[in-house]
């Protein structure tokens, strides 16, 4: 069974993504997939460095993500160039990855999931949840972003209401940590129960 974990910005995906490796489940994580199909030496990042000019690349090689996002945020078809490009290799790993997997679910930690076609390979969507307030507050301690730049991220992401009504099951992150803990538990057993009664 593949699980689906999304929520908005500072919601708390991570820090239950990491009770779950914890538990011993595998978590492909599809931020982390996205920077590695731009890695030095890699045919996407050839392309892009080929489409964009060498300008789109660091010193040291490596790609230029300040550079790109403005390239990207004034002008949609590059936007559109830029996804036909990766959105098909970040699935096509993403899929391997999940194949190999050996825990007794398998867990698709993404932002994205519910607005790209990433949820359409899911058996089980979990949102975790928390109000614009705690994002902002969470998401400004650990970037070091500013308010305007989270409120900005939100805008872009689904609703909170209409993340809530595709959920299968809802984390909620508005307390500590040890509240966390516990309903990533119960979310555990529940999924490791299906897992055993699938037919």
């Amino acid at each position: 069974m593949i699980v689906g974990l999304t929520g908005g910005i500072g919601s708390g995906k991570s820090a239950v993504s990491a009770q779950l490796k914890a538990l011993g489940i595998s978590v492909v994580d599809a931020d982390q997939v996205a920077r590695d199909v731009v890695l030095v030496g890699s045919p996407a990042l050839s392309h892009i460095a080929k489409h964009f000019g060498s300008q789109i690349l660091l010193q040291d090689g490596t790609l230029n993500r300040a550079a790109l996002r403005q390239q990207i945020f004034v002008d949609k078809t590059q936007r559109q160039w830029l996804e036909s490009l990766l959105h098909p290799l970040i699935g096509a790993a993403i899929g391997e990855q999940l194949a190999v997997a050996s825990s007794t679910y398998a867990v698709l930690e993404s932002p994205l999931l519910l607005e790209t076609s990433q949820h359409k390979n899911i058996d089980f969507v979990v949102v975790v949840d928390a109000s614009e307030a705690h994002q902002r507050q969470r998401a400004c301690q650990r970037d070091g972003a500013k308010a305007d730049q989270i409120d900005a991220i939100i805008d872009t992401q689904m609703p909170r209401q209409q993340r809530l009504d595709k959920a299968d099951w809802v984390l909620d992150n508005q307390h500590d940590l040890s509240h966390l803990s516990e309903q990533v538990l119960q979310l555990h057993h529940h999924l490791c129960y299906l897992t055993d009664h699938q037919l």
